[in-house]
This record gives C-alpha cells, sequence and structure tokens, in this order.
C-alpha cells in the first residue's frame, strides 16, 4: 500500500535522506510551498496552502501589514452570502412567475436577461440583471457553489466591501463579453462574475508566492475554460470577458495596495472602472 498522511517510510539504501536547511541533523518533512526549501516538523508553519518556513513566513505577515490589511478584514463571508441570496430571490421569482424550476421562462426572465438590441434601446439594467439569473436548478447551483469557494478565499482577505465592488466589476467584465461577442443572443448567469473571481485569486495567490498549479486555483481556471469552449451553449464571451476584468482588476488594485499603501484608493479605483465598463456596455450595444 502506498504510503499516505502519518504513515513512516522506511528509510532503505536506495531512499535519499534531506535534511533541513536549518537544521542539518533534522530529516525534513515536507518543502516550503514559496520558497521550496527542505523544512522539519519544527520549522513548518501552517499557511493557507501548505507549509512556509520561517523567514518567508515573517515575510507574509510584513507584507500583510504593509499592503493587505488583513487583520481588518471579516471572518465570515457576509457579503458573498448576501449575493448568493439575492441569486436565489432572483431565480425562485423567475421560477415562480414562470411557473417552471427547470428552464428560464416568464416576465422576469424577459425583462431581466442580457440582450444586445434590448439594452440599445434604453433597457440598461439588463446589463446586471442578467448576473442574478440562472437557466435552472443545476446552473444555479454551479455557479453558487463556485462562488461561495471563491468568497470564502477572497472576502476575508480583500474586506466586505472591496470584495463586493470587485465582484461588481466582474459581472460587468461579463456582461461586455457578452455584447462584444454574442450581443443577438440572450444570456444569463453569475458565471462571468465568477471566473471573475478566479482571475482575481489568481493574482492574489501570485502575489502571495503560492503555486497557482500546486493548490489547484490554476487547473480550475483551465477546466473551465476548456468547458467553455467544449459545451454547446456556455457563453464564450461572459466567461472570458469576466476572467480578463477579474485578472485586469485584480491586478491593479493589488498594484496601487503597495503603491498607496492603502485599501481606499483601490476600492474607488475599482469603482471607477466599473462605471468606465458600464459605458462600454451601453456603447457595444448599440453597435
Amino acid at each position: 500500500m502506498a504510503p499516505g498522511i502519518g504513515s513512516v517510510v522506511p528509510v532503505t539504501a536506495s531512499t535519499p535522506i534531506t535534511t533541513c536547511y536549518r537544521h542539518d541533523d533534522r530529516r525534513a518533512g515536507v518543502s516550503c510551498q514559496r520558497c521550496g526549501r527542505p523544512i522539519c516538523p519544527t520549522c513548518m508553519n501552517q499557511a493557507s496552502v501548505g507549509f512556509h518556513c520561517p523567514e518567508c513566513t515573517q515575510q507574509g505577515a510584513k507584507q500583510s501589514r504593509s499592503i493587505r490589511m488583513r487583520d481588518l478584514g471579516p471572518e465570515r463571508p457576509i457579503a458573498t452570502m448576501v449575493i448568493i441570496g439575492m441569486n436565489v430571490a432572483a431565480f425562485v421569482a423567475m421560477s415562480v412567475v414562470g411557473r417552471s424550476f427547470m428552464s428560464a421562462t416568464g416576465r422576469v426572465y424577459t425583462e431581466g436577461v442580457l440582450f444586445g438590441p434590448r439594452v440599445a434601446q434604453g433597457e440598461w439594467w439588463r446589463v446586471v440583471t442578467g448576473g442574478f439569473l440562472h437557466a435552472g436548478l443545476f446552473h444555479l447551483g454551479m455557479n453558487m457553489l463556485l462562488l461561495y469557494l471563491l468568497g470564502q478565499m477572497l472576502e476575508p482577505m480583500l474586506g466586505r466591501l472591496r470584495f463586493v465592488t470587485l465582484y461588481a466589476a466582474c459581472l460587468v467584465a461579463g456582461s461586455l463579453g457578452v455584447l462584444l461577442v454574442s450581443p443577438n443572443s440572450p444570456t444569463i448567469g453569475a458565471s462571468g462574475a465568477v471566473f471573475g473571481l478566479m482571475g482575481v485569486a489568481v493574482i492574489a495567490q501570485r502575489r502571495d508566492g503560492i503555486n497557482v498549479w500546486r493548490n489547484g486555483i490554476g487547473g480550475l481556471v483551465v477546466i473551465n475554460l476548456l468547458l467553455t469552449f467544449a459545451v454547446p451553449g456556455i457563453s464564450i464571451g461572459g466567461h472570458v470577458g469576466g476572467l480578463i476584468g477579474g485578472v485586469a482588476v485584480g491586478a491593479m488594485v493589488f498594484a496601487l495596495d503597495r503603491a498607496a499603501g492603502s485599501a481606499r484608493t483601490g476600492t474607488a479605483v475599482t469603482m471607477a472602472v466599473t462605471v468606465v465598463l458600464y459605458a462600454a456596455c451601453l456603447w457595444a450595444a448599440g453597435q
């Protein structure tokens, strides 16, 4: 049987022994997630993903105090749960009015779906409302599951207000992608915003020196992109637009954090970018 967590691997002539980089008389248990150096149990510091060595732990703590101000972030993803509640409420309203929990029908759908020609006629709210409607229970469930997982990761780090502003920017970026790629196709779903949050998560973890391919977020993005292009009926513009928007806005926000040393500047700029993206949606619909 292959050795698992907590198992003891016997040392043989063919088993290389790696020692801790700080204690040459102690056998290393794991490698630091950030720098890759071997560390013994005494030097292992639990991180959000894997273990860090003492030097990387101290460096991360300094960056957190001067840039991210994580101590001010909430412990519970309240904003994430509120957004999920809004999506569920919109789905219930659409299903009750349309008398179907398995397909998008009824007046709530027809008045809220993102559809380029109707946006061009002045129905500007569709840029946002389309991101809160879903085609069925499975569509809703998958998007809300990903939103919850990403919100648990990002909201405590970013803070509630900044998480909400980033979510709004990603949602509008996804709508812009739809209006540029397939404006004449009625589109609903929070997946554009969720793809954007995946982009923000990639930037945040790269900033922390975490290998996105080891912890799974990189693979999650790739798998979802493959499904986007392989499965018929999925909004390519919405997914790709949201992802690009999340990467771009996330990188800009974290760069402003380093430059300004305050979260307020990044939050204000995110709001301004959202307004610009919204105006771009109205322009694209008119084309």
